[in-house]
């Protein structure tokens, strides 16, 4: 028999502890059960941490977060894992705008031994450690690209008995319930499926959870083009072509689609929420070929990027019907049996973060007019008959959805109704007080919709004041929602306050809950966090308004969030206005190593990461892509644990074919008359010449800051570079052999390129200042990358279009 404690731990969290006795998990692991002296009591005990309750569990879709291979010394460090994941998943759409209709519970499992089997990052992978849930790679002791964590037979019987002896006895069932369990690894890894899993401590954990919840929770299919990473995954069926049954894949073209109102057909054209427009892209399902799905890269295709409508519409639609149940939350005033012609009918609503649900009220099939979306109608005002049947309606206004079958089914609208009795209904007596709110445990954001559910005498509505750093906030009808966003309010924090009262009955004791009256008190967080973009030196650095750098084919970035308020606080950034990305830092590296960003991306465990050429941020191995060379524009901003989404910063970055020379003499400081490069590479790192620089045959000169005030000219050199430098006189390149690039310069004399090797990108004239004429002849193609020179003087040849 597995012992219930209930006790009091920690500032507004209830602890429901299970201890579980090492013969129950000897069995669960069929292992010989040890003597007392060999008994570790902690082994497999359990505790339930009830993190967000926002309703009655039947009333809610009950997220069950399980920890697995976390020691009881890594508690804290699963608990930080836990608010990790939640966070990132807080703040992608659509769990951030229906973080209300989750009820959250944490189960923490004291494993014996730190991580799971078969971890293929482990040096060597282990076979044989035993975990209480038994979450392992399921291949992972013999592939180093495994990634899907699976439970074992024992680690499901002990799941099952976990959630019947914890969450069961709360009214948490199959069909309202959503497990995800959390292996303490830093390996990438994650299963869908009925149960879904995550990997606790990756960079990239956070992310696998709501692609893995899209699995389990939201039914949607994997977009990605292969099933064994670096394979292309053939075309999607051969012969017999029939169009899939999943709802964000299809073999129609657009004007079929439109044609036949058939899958995302209401949503073509859009701007994707993951970046570029929805359409039709091919490949999903595992298939390279044969098969299209919206968008170009949601986050059932790639990880980091945001789901794109047509999945968030359907991950909508189960998160508002709570999985399985299939139904919208609504409790209301009985309706087996007549209500009196003077009662208050009430519904108690679900409460979507941003917005409010649509409350319609009828009477006989007639609306009744000016109720003001109120969640409470006092039949006395209507002169209501017996016979009369009444009837609310209650739907979900969200732009998130436009299928009318899903905007008008049971996920999303819902209805109850009632017949007027002859004899009004007695009254009695119903204790002042809040039975559902807002949590007050954490901050809330400056754009929420803040809620309370008071008590509901038969015969009357009890009265909500709501006040803000105790100035009282207009409320003429009463209302059990208050809309942040509508106040308009000021960058800071406040106290929000909400007090229920009787209007007839007096106030026996003002101060004591459960008395008269009642309030509850939240503090708004209208602080938006930020961030802090560390980059990788720059060759250069361009004048302007928006920071603007110039490098050799790669650059990083590391990004740090920031908030003035506890909680993990996600950071994003858009690569050239493209979708919304979170920031993990780099995949399968230590905690703050920066993301790298090539011309055709970094190839991780057989995955593309920071692409800056054709096809976006992630790809295949075995998709092609353009380089991505030239000016590109990232944007940054924070999601703090309070919801808000910050301003975003930006910079530019223009990225380079080629490299800096090694150098074999580095010139600094002042430096008097006239210098001439015979052999090797010269670099002048800040120098100041005061005469000419000539260039030799077969010689390279690196330019670097500082100043060159007699000129410059080169005939025959190897390579030339002027990388944010200011040159004074004429410049005259001849002939150069291996590469010219300048960069972030100032010319104020002619400038003359004539017969250089342009390479396959061309001459690299970038971002420059020339106050001369600029004459090209011969060089083939002269490139700016995307930054604008400005160019005073004439220019001709080649150079003409610059």
């Amino acid at each position: 028999m597995i012992h219930v404690d209930r006790c009091r731990a920690g500032v507004g969290r209830r602890r429901l502890a299970v201890l579980a006795p090492l013969t129950l998990l000897a069995g669960l692991l069929g292992l010989a059960q040890p003597g007392p002296a060999a008994a570790d009591p902690e082994v497999g005990s359990a505790r339930l941490v009830p993190l967000q309750v926002t309703g009655p569990a039947s009333e809610r879709l009950n997220l069950i977060l399980l920890g697995d291979g976390y020691t009881a010394a890594e508690l804290p460090k699963f608990h930080a894992d836990v608010d990790r994941h939640l966070n990132v998943q807080w703040s992608i759409e659509p769990y951030r705008g229906y973080r209300n209709y989750f009820n959250v519970y944490v189960i923490e499992i004291v494993s014996g031994e730190s991580g799971i089997r078969c971890d293929p990052d482990d040096d060597p992978p282990d076979p044989d450690r035993i975990t209480p849930l038994g979450l392992h790679y399921a291949d992972g002791c013999t592939n180093p690209l495994a990634r899907g964590i699976t439970f074992q037979a024992y680690g499901t019987q002990a799941l099952n008995r976990y959630l019947q002896q914890l969450v069961a006895p709360l009214g948490v069932t199959a069909s309202n319930r959503q497990i995800l369990a959390i292996a303490n690894t830093d390996t990438y890894g994650g299963i869908g499926g009925t149960n879904a899993t995550t990997s606790g401590g990756a960079p990239q954990g956070p992310l696998i959870s709501p692609h893995e919840l899209g699995h389990s929770l939201g039914q949607l299919q994997d977009e990605y083009p292969y099933s064994n990473r670096p394979d292309p995954g053939g075309p999607y069926c051969t012969d017999d072509c029939a169009e899939p049954g999943s709802r964000h894949h299809t073999r129609l073209t657009e004007q079929q689609m439109v044609a036949q109102q058939a899958k995302w057909w209401r949503w073509l054209g859009e701007e994707s929420e993951s970046g570029g427009t929805i359409g039709r892209y091919e490949s999903g399902m595992y298939a390279s070929s044969g098969v299209w799905r919206p968008s170009e890269h949601s986050i059932m295709r790639w990880l980091g990027f945001h789901y794109d409508q047509v999945s968030r519409e359907i991950m909508t639609q189960r998160i508002s019907g709570r999985r399985d149940t299939d139904a919208m939350a609504l409790s209301s005033t009985r309706t087996d049996r007549p209500v009196g012609p003077t009662d208050v009918l009430w519904v108690e609503t679900q409460h979507p973060v941003h917005h409010q649900l649509d409350v319609h009220w009828e009477v006989n099939g007639v609306a009744v007019p000016a109720t003001h979306n109120s969640r409470n109608l006092p039949l006395a005002d209507l002169d209501v008959r017996a016979g009369d049947v009444v009837r609310v309606t209650v739907s979900d206004p969200t732009e998130f959805v436009r299928d009318p079958a899903i905007r008008n089914g049971p996920a999303l609208t819902q209805s109850r109704q009632w017949t007027v009795g002859a004899e009004p209904t007695p009254p009695t007596p119903v204790q002042v007080g809040f039975t559902a709110a807002t949590p007050t445990e954490r901050p809330v954001g400056g754009q929420d919709v803040v809620y309370v559910e008071p008590t509901h005498p038969v015969d009357r509505v009890l009265a909500v004041t709501w006040r803000l750093d105790g100035k009282v906030l207009p409320n003429p009808h009463n209302s059990r929602n208050l809309d942040l966003g509508a106040l308009r309010l000021a960058p800071g924090s406040y106290r929000l306050t909400a007090t229920v009262t009787d209007p007839v009955a007096p106030v026996t004791d003002p101060v004591a809950p459960g008395g008269g009256t009642q309030t509850l008190t939240w503090t708004v967080d209208n602080v938006a966090g930020g961030t802090t973009a560390t980059l990788s030196t720059p060759v250069a650095t361009l004048a302007g308004q928006t920071p603007h750098h110039v490098y050799f084919e790669r650059f990083t970035m590391g990004l740090d969030p920031t908030d003035d308020r506890p909680g993990f606080t996600v950071g994003e950034f858009r690569l050239d206005r493209d979708g919304w990305f979170n920031y993990f830092g780099w995949p399968d590296a230590p905690a703050g190593t920066p993301f790298l960003f090539t011309p055709t991306g970094t190839v991780v465990k057989s995955l593309v990461y920071g692409n800056l050429g054709s096809g976006g941020l992630s790809r295949a191995v075995f998709e092609r892509t353009e380089p991505g060379y030239g000016t590109h524009t990232v944007e940054h901003r924070a999601i703090d644990a309070a919801g808000n989404i910050g301003p975003a910063d930006e910079f530019r970055a223009t990225v380079l074919p080629g490299s800096a020379p090694a150098c074999t003499r580095t010139i600094s400081g002042e430096r008097a008359g006239d210098l001439t490069v015979q052999a090797g590479v010269t670099c002048l790192d800040g120098a100041r010449v005061a005469g000419r620089i000539t260039v030799r045959p077969g010689a390279s000169l690196v330019v670097s800051g500082g100043s060159v005030a007699g000129g410059i000219s080169a005939d025959r050199a190897a390579v030339v570079q002027f990388l944010g430098t200011t040159v004074s006189g004429s410049v005259r390149l001849l002939g150069t052999t291996g590469s010219v690039t300048s960069a972030g310069s100032t010319f104020s004399g002619a400038v003359r390129l004539t017969g250089n090797a342009a390479g396959e990108y061309g001459l690299a004239l970038v971002g420059n200042r020339i106050t001369g004429s600029l004459t090209c002849t011969g060089n083939g193609r002269v490139a700016d990358f995307g930054a604008r020179n400005e160019i005073r003087g004439q220019r001709s040849g080649d150079c003409a279009r610059l």
